[in-house]
Formats: structure tokens, sequence, C-alpha cells
């Protein structure tokens, strides 16, 4: 039964943050089905991390910059989202379905090629972190805590307060519901989306962070997220797009 709520628990983070990802970039109207791809960018990005952070780095230290290059890697997938479907305005879905196949082959080959510089006989797509992982982890009398659960709590008040207690998450919305309506009053609609896109890439690279520390030590990147992307898609259109409902 410890087991079951340690897993609920951490694999809900997962889906509330990247739940939360794709509702900011829908309200401001860009559908971002790269939901996953972002993930594995998340994934690489926090994994590689790990892989190069010293030894004998603090735990803290090293939740800090794992998570901070997973969100900057997020947000770098979430901006080749954001220049095709809002500079150039192609298909969304087409562009969010290509993101994801972009991200496993991405990963797969930086990840090799890693592996194989290092060691000429190693080919896989695998990155161990198996040290670095334990500072995720608070042992509470046999239960196995995930640092990551209070601050998925802590992004969900966030986003729900931005997005409907601040004027530029107001404005955001607006630009998703009514785009002519928002530019008739002098709101930059280009703007609101590329802010909405970024956040949404932040979040999704976050929470491929969480998802590869989940239960593992080391992850396989031609395995890519095991569908949790659109896990997150279903989990956010039952939550009606409202971050409370979602979770």
């Amino acid at each position: 039964m410890i087991l079951l709520i340690q897993y609920t628990l951490i694999f809900a983070s997962v889906l509330i943050l990247v739940a939360l990802g794709g509702c900011v970039s829908e309200h401001s109207g860009v559908i971002n089905l790269g939901l996953e791809g972002e993930m594995v960018f998340g994934a690489l990005g926090g994994a590689l991390a790990m892989k190069y952070l010293p030894a004998d780095s603090s735990a803290i230290t090293i939740i800090i910059v794992a998570s901070l290059c997973a969100i900057l890697a997020g947000v770098i997938g979430s901006s080749l989202l954001g220049i095709a479907c809002i500079n150039f305005k192609a298909d969304q879905t087409i562009v969010g379905t290509a993101l994801n196949m972009l991200a496993v082959a991405a990963a797969t080959v930086i990840v090799k090629a890693i592996n194989t510089a290092e060691t000429p006989d190693n080919v896989s797509a695998e990155i161990s972190y198996v040290g670095a992982k334990k500072a995720f982890i608070e042992n509470i009398n046999g239960f196995e805590f995930s640092w990551f659960v209070p601050i998925t709590i802590i992004v969900l008040v966030f986003i729900a307060v931005f997005l409907y207690k601040t004027r530029l998450g107001l404005r955001l919305m607006a630009c998703g519901e009514f785009p002519q309506a928002a530019a008739s009053v002098g709101i930059n609609v280009f703007k609101m989306r590329w802010i909405g896109v970024l956040l949404s890439g932040a979040l999704g690279g976050f929470g491929g962070l969480v998802y590869i520390t989940a239960g593992v030590s080391q992850w396989k990147f031609e395995n890519g997220v095991a569908g949790f992307g659109f896990l997150a898609l279903a989990v956010m259109i039952f939550g009606n797009w409202k971050p409370l409902n979602i979770a």
C-alpha cells in the first residue's frame, strides 16, 4: 500500500505538470500536441545535468541544476512549436506530432553520440544517474517522499493564480478565446501566444525530469516517455482546461 501511494503521488505530479503546460498553451490559442516531445527534451536536459554534475554535489544543487536544465530544454523544444505555429502559422496538429517524433530521434542520437565518444563499444541510448537520483527522495520511515510532489502543488497554485488573477494571465486567455477582440484593445496576441507556448514547454520539460526520476536510476531515450504526454492531454481535456479540475 505504501508503495502504491508513493508511485501514485509521483506519477500524478508528472501528469499535473504536463497537463498544466498544455492548458496554458491552449488558453493562449495554440494547441500543443507536442507535450510528449517537450517531456523528452526536458528528460534529456535533466539526465545530462545529473550525469555531469560532480559526484559530491549537494542535494539542493542537484535538484536546482537538473530542474533548470530540464526546464530550459523543454523551452527550447517548445520554441520549435512556436516558430512553426505562431510565426509561420503551420498546422498545429501536424507540428505537434512532428515534434514528438523529432524529440525521441534527436535524444537517441545525442545520447548514443555521447556514449560512443566515452566508450566506443557503447552504442546504447541510455543515461545512468544512480547517485544523483537520491537527491530527489526523502526517506520518511520507509516511505520514499519525492520533493517533486510539493513543488507540483506550488506550480499548480501558481498557474491557477496566474491565469485567473493576474492581468497577464487574463490577457493570455483572451487571446485564445477572442484574439480579434483582444487585438482590438491593444493586446499583442503574438506575444501572448509565445508566452503560453514557452511556459508550456517549461512545464513539459520539468514533467519529463520528474518522470524519468520516478522509479528508475537510468533511462533509455529510444523509449521516449511511454505516451505520458498523451495521457496528460487526456487529463487536461477531462479537467476542462482548468488547473484545479486537472489536479
